[in-house]
């Protein structure tokens, strides 16, 4: 299977990302964390179009639903997760969510306070939701670093392909 905008994918699996960042979005300057999310998700062999980026705030939602609506497997967000106002990626994530898995996130701040630790600030939200069609969606909120980006994607590493297994209900490895 593949899709035109992001190569070939591995048992059906497509990975949207979403970068939230007004300054980004509005060309104050280009945005430096959705390309690596893609080029990762790509090398795992997964469907991935190019990064959208939005404005901070309420068109984070917009996005997500219409990610939700195109029936995506995985939708990464990056960007919105600190304390200031307009950070509201984990507010717009968290009406969406049917079922939360704290534990992603939980690693993704400890793995970046190992070096970095205001990381420890992040309110990222991970879970489940369920698009119009009924597919079920993994949302995982990431930093708007890079180095955040990179602690993320080396926590889903360890735990996407499980994931996928058990979003389409596959049962627990014996081993």
């Amino acid at each position: 299977m593949t899709d035109e905008a992001g190569g070939a994918s591995v048992h059906g699996v497509e990975v949207r990302v979403i970068v939230a960042s007004t300054r980004a979005a509005r060309g104050h300057y280009e945005d430096r964390t959705g390309p690596v999310l893609v080029d990762w998700a790509r090398s795992r062999g997964y469907a991935c179009p190019e990064p959208r980026v939005v404005e901070d705030g309420e068109p984070v939602g917009a996005a997500l639903r219409e990610a939700l609506a195109a029936s995506c497997t995985v939708i990464l967000t990056t960007g919105g997760t600190g304390v200031t106002p307009s950070d509201r990626t984990p507010d717009e994530t968290a009406p969406l969510v049917e079922t939360r898995i704290p534990g992603i996130v939980e690693a993704i701040r400890a793995r970046g306070a190992r070096t970095v630790p205001t990381a420890w600030l992040s309110r990222g939200e991970a879970g489940l939701a369920t698009g119009p069609t009924g597919r079920r969606t993994l949302i995982v909120n990431l930093p708007g670093s890079r180095g955040g980006v990179r602690d993320g994607i080396a926590v889903l590493d360890d735990l996407l392909p499980h994931l996928l297994a058990q979003l389409d209900g596959g049962d627990h490895d014996p081993a």
